[in-house]
């Protein structure tokens, strides 16, 4: 085997949350171009659409599926026809996300539930029946969406952000956690911890702190449409056999300052 082939997704099939755009659009398109066959699913179905036809065009395989991963009926018939149609689940990245910016004590109580249901319990749920999946096969991929906010506190000028920052915290020591259960199920479990892309979701606060972001950025840039294809495609592979329970920060350097 060469090390071209360790990259090699060729025959694998993947479950991308959140996948008709942004980072899950990115990182479908990465796992599209090694080879996998790709399931985007998301509650924007259009877009996943839209996407898995961009992903077909490329000789892989791709639908794209309604599902809002909150909801434990919509996961697991996200799981029953990936099932039905491609008869694997070899790599899931969790990457529907929700945000909400807000001072603290202004923070409304529904903005906060629905941001850690769909960041935390998300990931959970469909981790939690994906790895019914891996766990007969006795093998398996999970690649959680973190962030950098995650990692700490932000100065509220900048991302007054404080629901996002628990949930994506959270979901940095649930990947440490589900990666020490799962490893006698040789499943590995990790995590990619983006710094700045541009997205909707995004948007408001690079154009807010954009100055902040590059100057806090030894590369000083935002993350581009190649950048997280990479990363993704590691954890996704056989190169990354022997990784599991790590956080790989995707960041331009913004985390070591």
């Amino acid at each position: 085997m060469t090390v071209l082939d360790l990259f090699r997704l060729t025959g694998k099939t993947a479950i991308v949350t959140g996948g008709g755009r942004g980072l899950g659009a990115q990182i479908a398109k990465g796992f599209a171009e090694a080879g996998a066959n790709v399931v985007l699913c998301s509650r924007n179905i259009e877009a996943c659409i839209e996407m898995s036809k961009e992903l077909e065009a490329l000789g892989v395989r791709s639908i794209g599926l309604a599902c809002d991963v909150t909801n434990q009926h919509d996961v697991k018939k996200v799981v029953e026809e990936t099932m039905k149609i491609f008869g694997t689940i070899d790599i899931l990245v969790n990457n529907s996300g929700a945000t909400w910016g807000a001072p603290v004590v202004d923070m409304p109580y529904e903005a906060w539930k629905k941001v850690m249901d769909v960041n935390v319990n998300g990931t959970f749920l469909m981790s939690q029946e994906v790895g019914k999946v891996m766990i007969e096969q006795e093998n398996g991929k999970i690649i959680n969406i973190a962030s950098v906010a995650g990692l700490g506190g932000t100065h509220p000028s900048f991302m007054d952000t404080i629901g996002y920052n628990t949930s994506k915290g959270a979901v940095i020591t649930f990947t440490k956690d589900l990666a020490a259960k799962w490893g006698q199920h040789n499943i590995n479990v990790n995590a990619i911890a983006p710094g700045f892309f541009p997205t909707k979701m995004s948007k408001v606060t690079i154009e807010q702190g954009h100055e902040y972001i590059l100057n806090s950025t030894p590369l000083s840039r935002l993350g581009s449409e190649e950048d997280l294809k990479g990363v993704a495609l590691f954890l996704a592979s056989k190169a990354s056999d022997y990784v599991t329970g790590d956080i790989l920060l995707v960041d331009g350097g913004m985390s070591t300052l």
